[in-house]
Parts: structure tokens; sequence; C-alpha cells
């Protein structure tokens, strides 16, 4: 049977409004001579350096010109001409999106090497350290699986919702699905908090508009004891949606011991806000390193990585070789992860930590382990490390572990001023290490030796502990009265 014919619409009817076309991104091609910070391959264009993750030295390629500025662009990988001999297909579906680990189709003896040769090339290039010991560089037994805590950015699109981060120079979200670097347990949960804030209808945090409810999801685990700790940041206090989600969540994760809320009102890329409410369950999660004991904060910045973590800390009690009869400082010293493995040799530890909550932690550590003998000071490093002189004797043990971008020049003199028989520095920044190494040799400490840990496979990063000791030839600082 012949169907009827359709109505034909008026001609005044209004049409729904057509999305623009994105014209296609000129593409370029290019040959890759080194990486930056990041892992990043960079090659040249139009005079100017381009960037573009996943490509390596030596590689031609053929790449999307993204953004182009003044001094350097921006590609996105379309081909590889001529591929690195150690270039393999990697584990992630999302890769090419995400950017986070931008070494990942390189072969894991590779990137030890490349991280290796950072570390030692940022020596190399300091007229005082040149000669320095690097030590071969400590690769993971777990190359993947091994992050135990995650930070991700929460959107949703037509009621879709993505976990995962943001898209370079974007507010975009790429949803990383079962990231091949997280522990299992946390693609398990991000997979269901996906799950029921679409269920549930939960309002998500919408970049562009500066409004919603839900803004990030923090997951930490321990591997230890195989619980975990969710932590939800919104943009408002919420005693309605938050407590369902989270109720859902423990019933389908026993594993989860705690679920919180921290409250984030401000319109910047600052994740945490001041204020942390417990949802459901303990306020911190517990967890082991070495042969300490932990109590973690939501907040409180902690290693992703446990088992090179371990191996740091270890190294780092091994070359103080502390007795009872002597005394060790801590700056940066976070929860009290370094502080609390030397405390278990010496007779009196100081730490210093920015953070407050991370020195409540620390305080708490201490009292975990029945370790009487330290002290946990909360405030800039710059302005507590003068006092430690009235603190611990000269001839004391000094380790130091500071963000990216390394001490203060201040801080490196005033702890030099201290005269410590031995000064440790941890980094997760060569440049900036070779940069305070320096500095201390002007002080009077040389460096004997460097020992390179990837803490972070895939990624560019790589870890570094460095052991100074006093330079009978140098000339230290005068302490400060």
């Amino acid at each position: 049977m012949a169907q009827p014919p359709r109505p034909k619409k008026p001609a005044n009817a209004a049409r729904p409004p057509r999305k623009p076309v994105k014209p296609a991104l000129p593409t370029v091609e290019t040959t890759i001579e080194r990486l930056d910070d990041d892992g990043v391959g960079i090659g040249r264009y139009a005079g100017k350096e381009l960037l573009v993750a996943g490509a390596f030295p030596g590689e031609k390629i053929r790449a999307a010109l993204e953004h182009e500025g003044q001094r350097r662009s921006v590609g996105l990988l379309r081909e590889v001409l001529v591929p690195h001999p150690q270039r393999i297909k990697g584990p992630c579906r999302c890769a090419g999106d995400c950017l986070g680990c931008p070494l990942i189709t390189l072969a894991y003896p590779a990137q030890l090497q490349v991280k290796e040769a950072r570390v030692r090339n940022a020596l190399a290039g300091r007229e005082a350290l040149a000669r320095v010991p690097v030590a071969p560089i400590w690769g993971a037994e777990q190359p993947f699986g091994y992050r135990t805590n995650a930070k991700l950015v929460l959107a949703k699109e037509r009621g879709k919702v993505s976990v995962g981060l943001y898209r370079r120079g974007s507010h975009q979200v790429v949803d990383i699905g079962s990231c091949p670097l997280h522990h299992p347990l946390i693609n398990r949960i991000v997979a269901t908090v996906r799950s029921e804030i679409e269920r549930q209808e939960i309002w998500v945090w919408d970049a562009k508009r500066q409004r919603g409810l839900l803004r990030y999801l923090l997951v930490r685990i321990s591997p230890s004891s195989g619980k975990a700790m969710v932590t939800f940041v919104t943009a408002e206090k919420d005693f309605r949606q938050l407590p369902r989600l989270a109720k859902a969540l423990k019933s389908k994760h026993p594993e989860i011991v705690s679920v919180q809320q921290n409250v984030n009102s401000s319109s910047g890329n600052v994740i945490f806000g001041r204020e942390t409410l417990r949802l459901v369950g303990t306020p911190d999660l517990f967890d082991q390193l070495g042969e300490v004991r932990l109590r973690i904060a939501p907040t409180a910045f902690f290693q992703v990585n446990h088992e090179q973590a371990a191996r740091i800390y270890a190294l780092v009690r091994r070359w103080a070789a502390l007795s009872r009869e002597e005394s060790a400082i801590d700056l940066y010293c976070g929860i009290g992860g370094i502080a609390l493995h030397l405390a278990r040799d010496a007779g009196r530890v100081v730490g210093i930590e920015a953070v407050e909550e991370a020195v409540r932690n620390a305080r708490e550590n201490a009292r975990l382990n029945d370790l009487e003998n330290c002290r946990f000071l909360a405030g800039e490093a710059e302005e507590l490390v003068h006092d430690l002189a009235l603190e611990v004797p000269a001839g004391c043990v000094a380790v130091v572990n500071p963000p990216r971008g390394g001490c203060e020049p201040a801080v490196l003199e005033a702890l030099a001023g201290l005269g410590p028989r031995l000064l440790i520095y941890v980094s997760c920044n060569p440049e900036t290490l070779a940069r305070d190494l320096e500095l201390l040799a002007g002080h009077g400490y040389r460096t004997e030796e460097v020992q390179p840990v990837d803490m972070f496979p895939q990624t560019g990063h790589v870890e570094s502990v460095a052991r100074l000791v006093p330079d009978p030839r140098g000339k230290r600082p005068k302490a400060r009265k």
C-alpha cells in the first residue's frame, strides 16, 4: 500500500541552525630532533619549534598543525613516515587524544635510556657537576598499573559523562576509559562513577559556562590493603545528591573505606578548595610503605608509585646511616614518608612542610608508628629553615624533596649554613636539580653521586636522588644567629 505524502513545511518555517563546519587542519612534515621535559617530540617548521606528542627523536612524521604561536607551534601526530627503531604498538586506545603518556609507544628499555640521558645531560651542562657520577637508572618492575592515585576531570554532554583529562589547550575532557597506568581498582571505581552519575542524573560542572556541581574525581588506593578512598570536588556543598552517590559507590565496591566531598567554588584551575566533608566511612586512608604505616588525608600529596617510592626511601635511609646520637632534618616533608624512615635510626628528626593538613598527617603517622623522636612544623621552608639551627646540632643529616621548581636560593644557603655532614636531595626535575646542586657547590657541598629512578613510566618525568658531602676546599656560608 502506498504511503500518504508527507505534509510540506511552510516556506517561512524556522530551521534549526547548522553547526559550523570546522576547517581541516593543515598538515606538515618534520623530523623530530629531541624530546622536551615532558617527553613531547620537538621538530622544526617554518623556522619555529613544532611540538608533537607521541613522536620520538629521529622519526619523520606528518602532523596536523593545531596551533601556531610566535615562537613555537603545536601539532597532532597523524602519521609516522620513518619510525623510531624502538617504536611499539601501545596498549592504550586514547593515547593520541589524552597525551598524558607521550612515551607509551616507545619500548620500555628505550624510555629508560631517554630518562637516564636527560639526567646526565642536565648535570653535564653545569661546569661544577660535569664529573658527577650518575648511576644506571632504576627501572620499574611494573611499568603499567602502578598509579595508586588519580585526579580526573568530570564533564557531561548530551547525558553522556566523561571522566578523564583536559585535552591540551582546551576545556574539552578526554574520557580515558580504563587507563593502563592506573591500579585496576581505580579503573573499576571510575567506571562505576561514570555510570552512576548518568543513572542518577547528577549535575556536572560546565567549565565554559562556569556552572554545575561535580568538578573532579580523586581516587586513592592502598596497594598493601586493597582499600580505596574517593573524593569528589564540587562547586558548592551538597547534602542531597552526593550522599546517594557515595552510598551507591560503597555498595558496589566494598573496598572503598571513605568517600569525601571537597568544596571548591573558585573559577581557577586549582583542584582543591579549603573545606573537606566526610560523606561515608573513615576520614583518612591507611597505607603501608616499606617499614612505615601511613595515614593519608583526602587532599594530602603522596607518591603515586609505591614500589619506586619505597626504593627511594630505603636508599635515603641507607645513605643517611644515622645513629641514635644523630639528628636529621627533612624539608618539604609532606606526610612524613622520608622523615619517619629516618626516625627509625636517628635520635631526633625535624620535618618542615607548607601544607598544614599534611603536617597533621605527619604527626599522626609518627604516633601511628610509635616514633616519639619526630617534630613536624607547618610553614614555608624559606621562613623556618633558619630556626633549625636551634633544633638540631651541626653535623646532622639534611634531606630536601622540593616540588618541580626546586629550592629557593635562600633555602639552600641557610641549609648549607647549618653544616650538615650529609645532604640528600630528592628531585622530580633534572634541570632544577642541576641548578640547585651547582648553587650548593658554591656553598661548599660536593655532589658525590646521583641515582635516577623511573617513578613515572610511560611519561617523560624522572626522579633523581643526589648525595652531597662537605667539600674541604669549598666555603660554606655562616649560620645565621
